[in-house]
């Protein structure tokens, strides 16, 4: 950031040694505080900060004729991510806890009511408690680099702004924009913040403090009103109104499975109609208790666990350098990738296909979507010029030889599959890797033929592409480490979250799924209702119900990979008879508008297609609980899990949870199906099939893994 005047820095006897703050005064008598927390490639907010914060506060207080003060990062991208979450993993107790939301309430309360201006300079992330100490200051102003984000996201971790965020936030931009940014945790740009109110000025990065210094030296300014219909919905004739309709429209959401969203209203209205004293008191006792949740630790749990695989290649080796990426195919998967590739990953991506219309198809897919974001202004028009010109396709291989992975999307065939492989290896460089968007077929089958086989590995994406997180990695046995490591950093690079799982059919994920939704099935086909059978699971915590599932993936993609898990691992995964009727009656699900659900109502919500009955040639009628229906369908993906770890095709618990709830939706809250096994005891879970197994067959016999941790009485997560 530059800077003009000379600073004259306090001497170092004054500084305490590895300080995360730095106190230093301009000419103009303007202070610097900086925020550089030693070791660290971003700033995170610690307890013990907090005494170091306060002799800031009295160095400045000795400088006479000082104008005021700004909060800058010394860090080149982050002002400061939030809190350390590990502090609260260190609690004991509730009152632990709440103790530690209040130390961070006395800190900002005291930057708040600091008779000076303090101004925050705000450059890259300014999330959790780092905005709740922005909020305190008196004025806010962020750079207008796409590195800036501004946020509250700790309800996506089961909690609530412990600092003072929920009685600030609706004080300063209407209650509705403060619940809404709250409730959601998601993330402002720069322009965002500063129409919502959340900063005072947007300005380029080079000009930051300069425009900073200029506030302070304004002194502390009086805020304008809030517009007048957000103080009538903080008023006490609106707010019943507005907390009804949050309420209602939050409970659809969470269905009761999270606790933190519905703490966050009351906490916020009780700060409306009994003062911010009180929203303060209310305030630290609800993170105490949400911190003391099995919910909040499940979801933390997610947190540091897929914290971690970001920093790690699955590999023993350093990836390569990837400057090119090709893609074969320009349909709706290899759009995806290519999508994600050029908009994520800033790579040039050339795509390959047939013919002229799935290229074309391929481009406008981003396209659309980057238009989609110029429109929100989300985007300038120019950025998304310069992110298209990244993208680019041919009818031949021209352009190939500089790819450094390629990755196919083609149809599932292993001979059309093979076929790609050898026309990579004659049009690329010897070092190009050819990456295989399979789900269903064996990698070394893809790289039997394969003249370099070392370099040959499965990337299995989720569609749509650019809206689900995980990916998963699966090397054969002859794949290199260098090829393991280049592909897990591809898909970093694309903004995925990358598990390394084994060479077997199905993989990891659809390995665990299939039986869930044939489970889903023979619900069905013993008369259970459609919309039944999916509210069960949706009542249990799952995103979507499984047979709504089947209709979104397609009912003839998602029963494709069935035959080859029944060949190679056994008949129960066996489908219901009912899949091959509904083919035969060509229901392929939402692409085709035929499935088990009705796509040409306008209501919003989904009808069943009541003719599927009788296809089926049954009377639907609701005979078991919504309990009991999703006992059957999740105790068998939790056996499944655990299979996979004992065959290695998972490398870890923590791999296994990441993969079921970023791939399918296992309920968040319950931190995936080995932290949900560990909860509710392995024990118990065998008994629960043993009894499933007489009544239904031998699909639910437990799995020997399981048994043994239930007779050893341990846990997958120590």
């Amino acid at each position: 950031m530059a800077q003009a005047e000379k600073e004259t820095v306090m001497s170092a006897a004054m500084q305490p040694e590895q300080s995360v703050f730095r106190f230093s005064v301009r000419d103009d008598k303007v202070g610097i505080i900086t925020i550089d927390v030693p070791g660290e490639k971003v700033n995170t907010l610690k307890a013990e900060f907090v005494e170091q914060f306060l002799i800031m506060f009295e160095k400045a207080q000795q400088v006479s004729s000082l104008k005021g003060l700004v909060i800058v990062s010394g860090k080149a991208d982050t002002f400061i991510a939030g809190a350390d979450i590990s502090m609260i993993a260190h609690c004991q107790s509730q009152e632990e806890a709440t103790a530690l939301a209040e130390k961070g309430q006395k800190l900002f309360a005291q930057i708040a009511s600091y008779p000076l201006p303090i101004v925050a300079a705000i450059h890259g992330a300014c999330l959790g408690g780092g905005l709740e100490l922005a909020l305190a200051c008196h004025t806010r102003i962020c750079s207008l680099d796409e590195k800036t984000r501004l946020g509250l996201p700790e309800v996506q971790l089961g909690l609530l702004p412990g600092s003072g965020g929920t009685q600030r936030l609706p004080r300063l931009i209407g209650v509705s924009a403060a619940l809404d940014i709250i409730l959601t945790g998601r993330q402002l740009k720069a322009k965002q913040a500063q129409r919502l109110g959340v900063v005072d000025d947007a300005v380029p990065l080079d000009i930051l403090l300069d425009v900073a210094v200029q506030y302070v030296k304004k002194g502390i300014v009086k805020r304008k009103p809030l517009a007048w219909s957000q103080r009538i919905l903080a008023s006490a004739l609106g707010r019943p109104l507005l907390f009804q309709m949050v309420h209602k429209k939050t409970r659809e959401k969470t269905r009761g499975h999270y606790p933190a969203p519905e703490k966050i209203i009351n906490v916020i209205r009780a700060g409306l109609e009994k003062g911010s004293e009180k929203g303060f008191q209310l305030e630290a006792r609800a993170f105490g208790e949400l911190a003391m949740t099995q919910e909040s630790e499940a979801l933390r749990s997610l947190f540091f666990a897929s914290t971690t695989l970001k920093n790690e290649t699955g590999s023993s080796e350093p990836p390569a350098e990837i400057r090119h990426v090709g893609i074969l195919g320009g349909g709706l998967m290899g759009g995806g990738i290519a999508n994600v590739t050029v908009t994520r990953g800033n790579l040039p991506a050339r795509i390959k296909d047939i013919n002229e219309r799935g290229i074309n198809q391929a481009l406008k897919y981003t396209w659309d979507l980057l238009s989609k974001r110029v429109k929100q202004r989300r985007l300038q028009s120019s950025e998304r010029s310069r992110q298209m010109s990244l993208l680019t396709g041919t009818t031949d291989y021209s352009g190939f030889k500089q790819a450094d992975i390629v990755v196919e999307a083609v149809f599932e065939d292993l001979v059309l599959k093979r076929k790609m492989v050898a026309e990579i290896e004659e049009n690329t460089k010897p070092e190009t890797i050819f990456a295989s968007n399979t789900s269903s077929l064996p990698i070394h089958k893809i790289a039997e033929a394969a003249t370099r086989p070392a370099q040959v590995i499965g990337l299995h994406y989720f569609s749509p592409v650019d809206k689900m997180p995980l990916v998963e990695v699966i090397p054969h046995e002859g794949t290199s480490e260098k090829t393991i490591a280049t592909t897990v950093a591809l898909a970093k690079k694309q903004g995925k979250t990358a598990i390394v799982v084994g060479d077997k059919a199905g993989f990891y994920v659809n390995r665990i799924l299939t039986p869930y939704i044939n489970e889903a099935g023979y619900c069905l086909l013993e008369g259970e209702p459609v919309e039944h059978i999916d509210n069960a699971l949706l009542n249990f915590g799952f995103p979507i119900g499984p047979i709504n599932l089947l209709d979104e993936v397609g009912i003839d993609v998602g029963t494709k990979i069935i035959p080859v898990l029944v060949e190679e691992l056994g008949s129960r995964f066996a489908a219901p008879e009912i899949l091959a009727a509904i083919l035969q009656d060509d229901r392929k699900g939402r692409k085709n508008g035929r499935g088990f659900y009705l796509y040409t109502s306008r209501k919003k919500s989904k009808e069943v297609d009541a003719s599927i009955y009788s296809l089926l040639k049954i009377k639907p009628a609701i005979k078991m609980l919504p309990a009991d229906i999703a006992q059957r369908c999740v105790m068998l993906m939790l056996n499944e899990a655990v299979r996979c770890l004992d065959e290695g095709i998972i490398r870890s618990p923590r791999d296994g949870d990441i993969g079921a709830v970023f791939g399918i939706g296992f309920p968040p809250f319950l931190g995936g199906p080995f932290r949900y096994i560990d909860k509710f005891g392995s024990d118990k879970v065998v008994e629960i099939l043993r009894r499933l197994e007489t009544q239904y067959g031998e699909r639910f016999t437990p799995c020997e893994g399981l048994i043994r941790m239930a007779e050893q009485k341990k846990k997958f997560h120590v």
